[in-house]
Parts: structure tokens; sequence; C-alpha cells
């Protein structure tokens, strides 16, 4: 495999800044130092730039069915948007289907991004149905297939939600075999009655979709979450979270020293229900569960992640067109059928950047630990992802602190008609994006193989963050 030298630039990583050039053969960091003039088969100049670790993102839907439609980004689209937005791993998840074990999805998934994903790539298990055998199976996944975390719905009854029990014995097998519960929190017996009176009411429009699913719904479940992995001894993950009331049941239970971890996603700190008083059917551009909540709450998660309240971002990649095709559009008379979703891999680093780092509200030791090496540290690839160091695959973004872009549905890559921060402009951007020591990105131009992404297994146990 061939070598590749960066050179002259400013090394960032979660806990350190020098100046360095780093040497990657046959996809791995050998060297770190100054001054290197070894030589290698590519020389990228990193001059005013920092050098950082790829981005990470934990949480994308990629050719994902519902319904009768599937999620506008495939494995091949999906990973390149996010290259180009310095993101270099993903983990993504395969769903069971209700009556068949976890291993047809596995293998489906895998069939999806074999052959198209140009970046490397995990999967969680989404689990609608658990018995002796899909328990069993969870055993297998973690010790043979590093599928090592699993996500379960308290939302979405008929589909994917599963009862408490159900909940507690999935965290209580975790304990056993080293994996991790991913929860989305959100309560779904209380929503669907909600979502039923609206309707009742002729309350139709994409509005209906935040009203009827308020801030308490989240809390209460997040809540509930947090006791159940208590009750059962092993940590866990909120997904997606969105709101104060959650973040304020992560919070008190991390300070009683319970082993509680959560997300957060960009569309939460920098959109706002605002959105969804556009005019005619434009709201349903921001309908996704939780929906986007009032402004004020945009600080209490800012000030989550400053305080480690909140460990990382990702972007729960769900994309689905508005007209081309009008995927969005099958709910324009009921806002219960609009799929939910949006699309955002592409452009996590740099909102985070522009919003996070140049506003003051972390730095960029922070930025780099939620955006690359908590995602690392928490789903079992530390220190192979998410740090730069020698051993560490050569997955390096050369970041600009001071280019500029313009986003926009016609100048990004990610493959749905609109994009919800149309018309804003970011500071800080990824110039050059390399995978394993392979140049993907040089400033906007392409450079990747389609198929190149490698399946990544990944490792079992507690969570490597504080």
């Amino acid at each position: 495999m061939a070598t590749t030298l960066v050179k002259n630039g400013t090394v960032i990583t979660a806990s350190d800044r020098y100046d360095a050039d780093v040497y990657i053969d046959k996809g791995v960091i050998t060297l770190i130092g100054q001054g290197l003039s070894m030589p290698a088969d590519t020389v990228v100049d990193a001059s005013a730039k920092l050098v950082m670790p790829g981005g990470i993102d934990v949480h994308t839907h990629l050719d994902m069915p519902l319904g009768d439609t599937t999620s506008a980004d495939d494995f091949e689209s999906g990973t390149i948007a996010a290259a180009h937005g310095g993101t270099t791993t993903l983990i993504d998840f395969a769903v069971q289907d209700l009556g068949q074990g976890l291993y047809p999805a596995l293998e489906g998934w895998m069939k999806r991004a074999e052959g198209k994903a140009v970046i490397d790539y995990g999967f969680h298990m989404i689990v609608c149905e658990l018995n002796d055998q899909v328990a069993g199976e969870m055993d297998k996944m973690v010790r043979d297939e590093g599928v090592t975390s699993f996500k379960l719905f308290m939302a979405y009854p008929g589909r994917l939600m599963v009862d408490d029990a159900t909940i507690f014995k999935a965290l209580s097998r975790t304990r056993e075999n080293g994996g991790l519960i991913c929860m989305h929190a959100e309560n779904g017996s209380v929503i669907e009655t909600l979502v039923a009176e609206a309707l009742d009411r002729g309350q139709t429009a994409p509005k209906y979709h935040a009203l009827t699913r308020p801030p308490h719904t989240e809390g209460e479940a997040t809540g509930r979450a947090i006791a159940l992995a208590e009750m059962a001894g092993v940590p866990i993950y909120i997904v997606h979270l969105s709101c104060a009331d959650a973040l304020e049941k992560v919070k008190r239970a991390r300070d009683m020293g319970l082993p509680a971890y959560a997300e957060t996603c960009p569309q939460y700190l920098f959109l706002s229900s605002e959105e969804y008083e556009r005019p005619g059917f434009d709201g349903a551009k921001y309908v996704m569960s939780p929906p986007l909540r009032e402004k004020w709450h945009q600080d209490a998660l800012w000030n989550g992640l400053a305080r480690n309240d909140l460990q990382l971002v990702a972007t729960d990649h769900c994309p689905f067109c508005m007209d081309e095709p009008p995927q969005k559009r099958a709910g324009k008379d009921d806002f219960s059928k609009i799929p939910g979703g949006a699309p955002g891999i592409e452009t996590r680093l740099v909102l985070v950047w522009d919003g996070g780092v140049r506003t003051g509200r972390i730095d960029a030791h922070r930025f780099v630990e939620i955006v690359s090496a908590n995602p690392a540290r928490m789903f079992g690839l530390w220190p192979k992802k998410g740090t730069i160091a020698v051993g560490s695959d050569g997955d390096l973004v050369l970041f600009d602190p001071e280019g500029e872009t313009t986003l926009s549905a016609t100048s990004l890559h990610m493959r749905v008609d609109y994009n919800p921060y149309e018309g804003r402009v970011v500071r800080g951007t990824p110039a050059v994006v390399l995978s394993r020591g392979e140049v993907l990105v040089d400033h906007g131009r392409w450079l990747g193989r389609k198929g190149r992404g490698e399946y990544i297994k990944r490792q079992a146990g507690p969570p490597l963050v504080a």
C-alpha cells in the first residue's frame, strides 16, 4: 500500500496541540515528528491548516426503508457527502424485522454498504423483539461480529416500540456480553394519543408533529430509561437528545455517578420550532423525531456539551426529499405520515466549529472530542479511530479555520433536494480529508473510490468516556 506524508500542519487532538508532520504507511500512522523528510508516494502540505482526526458520526440512516419509500442517500452518496464534510467513519443502523432474528438484518445492511461505502463503517443493531434466540444472537454479535451496540425504541407503537420489560432484559443482557444499549427516549404511548387527538380536531399541518411530541414526553422517557439501566447495573446511551427536560435527567444521573451518556445533533443546536411556522408545507422539511424545540433549549444543550453532560454530536442523518421525489409530501394532509428525518451528514463539523469554537462556547480540543474522540471511545473504535497517534489509522482532516462555505442543497453532496441551513454562511471548512492515508477530498475535488470503505468490528466493554 501507498505511503503518505502530511507536512507543516498544526496537530489538534482532544488533549494536545503541536506543530508536526505525520507519516502514514499501509493506512496506519507510523511516525509523528517535525521536519520529516522520508520519501512518500503522496505528500500533502498542511501549512496554515489544523490537522485533526477524521470525524466519526455514530448515528446515520443510509438506504433505510420506511414504509414504501427509502432514505434518499445510499452508502455511496451518503459516505461521499460525509467525507466532503470531514467525517471518515460512521456507524449506521441495521433494523431487525418483526418475526426475524438479528442476522438477516445485519446481512442485509452489509450488502447495502459493501461495494458502495467510500469511508469506513460499522453497525448498531435495532432490536424490535427480544426472545431467547435474539438474546443469544446479541451475545454472538458482540463476540463475533463486532456489533457492540443495540438500539431500542420507547416510541412508535406497533413498529419499533418495546415495553419496559424488554428494555430491562436487553440492558441486563449487556451486563453479560459487554454491549451498550442506545435508547430512543420518547413516550410513544402518550405521543400516539396526542397525535390521534390532533388529527381528530383536523390539525394536520407539519407544526402539529412538534406540538404532539412535547419536551416532557422526551424527559419522562429519558428518566425512565436511565432508571431501568440503573436497576440493571449497566451504562446507557441516549440518542438525539433535543431538550433541556431530557438533559436534566442525564445531568442528574451523572451527578449521582451513574454511567449515563447522551448525544445531541446539530439540528437541535441551530434550528428551532420556529421552522414549523414556515409558509405552505415547508415546515415538513423539519419534521424529525424528537422535533425541533423552542430556541431557548439551544443554550442548555451547548452548556451540556461544554460541561460534558452531553458527550458528543452525531447527525441522525435520515434524508427524505420534498419534491424530487416527493417523499415528504406523503404527509400533505396528515402530519403523522410525513417521513421523519433531515439531511446533516455533510454539515456536522462546519456547523459545530462555526457555532461552537468561533463563538467561544467550546475550544478546539473539545471540538475534536465531541466530533471524533468521544464517538470512538463510546463505541469501541479507540484508539484505532478518533486520535492522531502512532498505530492509529491515518484518518485526518486538514481543517482551514478561516475557510468560508455557504450551505446550500445545490452545492453540497447529499442526495436530497433541500438543506435545513440553506444560505447559512459558516467559517471553518475541511480543506483536505484523508481516510487511512488516502486523500479523498482535496479542496472540494473528489478523489475517492467507490467501495473502498471497510467494515470495522468494534470492541466490547465499558465506554472509555468519563
